[in-house]
């Protein structure tokens, strides 16, 4: 019992004296114009994407493809700053036309609405099984 008590108390020393070891956040303040900078970039961005969703091609693209325009639009809506970033970056960079760009976006959100549904967190395609 005795010998428990000194390995329980070595142990909280040890743990003790970690915490020393951590890392300290550093803040500093930021200035308005980076939060309306950051804010007009995330609108831009999900605007750029919404205007090539709201295309009559790529409409039809999603429909033969089984996904209905509005979900993608919902799911587009509930995609992170970061990742509706990557995809306007992806948009911005294809070619003019209905290039592999816009298909290769289509493709993005397909294979984003299928992941969902085989995660069980939607119920977009009637193919798939979920694994909850």
């Amino acid at each position: 019992m005795n010998r428990l008590k000194r390995g329980v108390a070595g142990l909280l020393v040890a743990s003790v004296a970690s915490t020393g070891f951590l890392q300290t956040a550093q803040a500093t303040l930021i200035g308005t114009e980076q939060v309306a900078r950051a804010q007009t970039s995330r609108t831009d961005d999900r605007a750029r994407i919404d205007a090539a969703l709201a295309r009559t091609d790529v409409q039809e693209r999603l429909r033969e493809l089984g996904v209905d325009p509005l979900q993608a639009s919902e799911r587009v809506a509930a995609l992170t700053d970061e990742e509706a970033a990557r995809l306007a970056a992806s948009l911005e960079n294809a070619p003019a036309g209905a290039g592999p760009g816009v298909i290769g976006a289509v493709v993005f959100v397909f294979v984003l609405l299928l992941v969902t549904d085989i995660l069980g967190l939607t119920k977009v395609f009637p193919f798939t099984r979920s694994v909850r």
